[in-house]
């Protein structure tokens, strides 16, 4: 008997805890169900990945002072669990007032079936937070999350980019090494906790690398400024310049006009985050012509000395071909007189003597087919197939940069292998990145054949001194040093301004490239201006790329050449 009895106290025992237990997970599986699997549904958008310290990203100057550009914060995201809202327009009403949305949105937001779990608004600073946690509402929390900032605001925006909503690097850097950034090579396990919770510590996050970017502080700060006063002079539509070194392809400034606020990014036009450098199309116009004279020159097919008589104007096909304002240049011209007046009848010389198909040999040397690699995202290039046709017409206007397009930072490329002896550099950005004192430095991508010979290199950058010392571009000269350079004024194109038809608008691309000093560059300044509102430029871009180079040498403390 007594046994039994103890048989029986000891079942008790075990079955009540058990039904305990089992009633509990009964309610929390059956009865809460919803509630929370929508709550655990609702952490997990937020942090099921992990999230841990994104890396952050830094520019530098000539002594190696560090400026951070890109860096991570602590702020406070506002959601809500719709289940437990006691009264939903009151709440609405309230949420309202602080953080200046709309109640009427905030509202219909409340009242959606689909959902259980809602995220009000992310990126509250610490006031907004209190206030909110002030008013203890019903089914309205906070938690802590980690938000971008930029404190240089708009400073190199197109180069940098920025991190979504969804933690996502968008454009720039930002997105091209979003990966790194992040660490999203691994994930962490995630800490379960009752009811599928998902709890992440500080010490479980995962941190990614830290970038260390090519771009000098100050050299970029005075390529914007340029820019912004260009724009207040000459009302451009936009523009870029790119600063390179041309031995190792390091980017060493990219600025564009008009730039964005990298901390408000949702309140502008997609259009606006494009990177015209590497980006955006354009015809370079007579700024090409050192290209077309680099072939020709190459091959034995002209000296720098080789003379021909200017016509004013030549006929392809029964097209006609004119000189800029159809000047004629009497008596006979040189190819280094060609290119310091620009003479368009003389590219088209230069480029018959060197022939169609090895002139196509050269276009296609100088990588204007193919994009550069550089590490930033939705790289352009065209393929050129008008050109490709094998016109005469196409590879006459080709040879002083009509017909032909690519991208600003293409043409860099290509005037870099002109200024170091022949080689093709890949430009790039990530000076190094670092992780837990661990540097990774980037290693310069430099072809190991040469697509023109020193000779070559050197005869051409005499003709282009010879252009700023002797030709139109007399106003880029600096005291004290060789420069070697060269203007570009070209019609934009009726397709390039969205117009569907052919033939060539009243707009141009007006650029400067040039490189010093000339016969041992330190550095390659493109300059490129969007229908600026004088005739060539002489009078728009050249100006620009004088005083740059100008600031760049001082900084620098570069010795004179002569």
């Amino acid at each position: 008997m007594k046994e039994w009895r103890t048989n029986i106290i000891l079942l008790l025992f075990i079955l009540i805890p058990a039904a305990v237990i089992i009633g509990r997970l009964v309610f929390l599986q059956v009865v809460k169900h919803d509630f929370y699997n929508a709550l655990a549904q609702g952490q997990q958008n937020i942090s099921s990945e992990a999230k841990g310290k994104r890396g952050e990203i830094y520019f530098c100057d000539k002594n190696d002072n560090l400026y951070l550009v890109a860096m991570n914060k602590t702020a406070k995201l506002c959601f809500a669990v719709l289940n437990e809202i006691d009264d939903k327009e009151k709440t609405s009403q309230e949420l309202s007032t602080i953080l200046d949305l709309e109640e009427e949105d905030i509202l219909s937001d409340l009242n959606k079936k689909e959902v259980n779990f809602l995220v009000i608004k992310s990126n509250l600073n610490k006031e907004k937070a209190e206030e909110i946690e002030s008013l203890n509402l019903p089914g309205i929390f906070l938690r802590d999350q980690i938000v971008r900032e930029y404190p240089y605001e708009d400073f190199a925006s197109h180069v940098i980019g920025f991190v979504n909503n969804d933690g996502l690097g968008q454009y720039g850097v930002e997105q091209y090494y979003d990966d790194i950034l992040t660490g999203k090579e691994s994930f962490i396990e995630a800490k379960k906790g009752p009811a599928g919770f998902l709890f992440l510590s500080g010490e479980d996050t995962l941190s990614g690398s830290d970038l260390f970017l090519t771009i000098d502080y100050n050299i970029q700060f005075k390529a914007e400024e340029l820019l912004e006063k260009t724009y207040e002079n000459l009302d451009i539509e936009g523009g870029q310049i790119i600063v390179m070194d041309p031995f190792s392809g390091k980017v060493l400034a990219m600025a564009q006009y008009p730039k964005y606020d990298l901390n408000s990014y949702s309140i502008y036009d997609f259009e606006i985050f494009k990177n015209g450098a590497v980006q955006k199309l354009f015809e370079p116009g007579s700024v090409f012509k050192p290209i077309t004279m680099a072939g020709a020159l190459n091959e034995g097919k002209i000296t720098p000395q080789t003379t021909y008589e200017d016509p004013g104007m030549v006929k392809v096909n029964g097209w006609p071909i004119y000189n800029y304002e159809q000047r004629i240049y009497p008596g006979e011209i040189t190819m280094t007189e060609v290119l310091e007046k620009s003479i368009n009848t003389g590219a088209v010389f230069a480029q018959s003597q060197l022939g169609n198909e090895k002139f196509s040999e050269y276009v296609e040397k100088f990588r204007f087919f193919e994009p550069t690699d550089i590490d930033l995202p939705a790289e352009a290039s065209s393929q050129n197939e008008e050109f490709k046709k094998g016109y005469d017409i196409n590879f006459a206007t080709a040879s002083f940069g009509q017909g032909l397009e690519m991208t600003p930072i293409q043409l860099v490329r290509a005037f870099c292998a002109i200024a170091n002896g022949g080689k093709i550099v890949k430009p790039y950005l990530i000076k190094e990145t670092q992780e837990d004192g661990n540097i990774i430095e980037t290693q310069p991508e430099i072809s190991r054949t040469s697509i023109i010979s020193n000779d070559t290199s050197s005869k051409l950058t005499a003709m282009m001194v010879s252009v700023v010392k002797n030709g139109f571009a007399q106003k880029a000269q600096v005291p004290g040093y060789y420069v070697a350079g060269k203007t570009g004024t070209a019609q934009v194109s009726f397709a390039a301004i969205g117009e569907d038809k052919a033939g060539y608008s009243d707009k141009t691309w007006q650029s400067f490239i040039g490189w010093l000093p000339a016969f041992e560059p330190k550095f390659l300044v493109f300059v490129k201006l969007d229908n600026p509102k004088t005739k060539t430029a002489e009078y728009s871009a050249m100006p620009v790329f004088k005083d740059l180079t100008k600031y760049i040498i001082d900084y620098w403390q570069v010795p004179p050449d002569y």
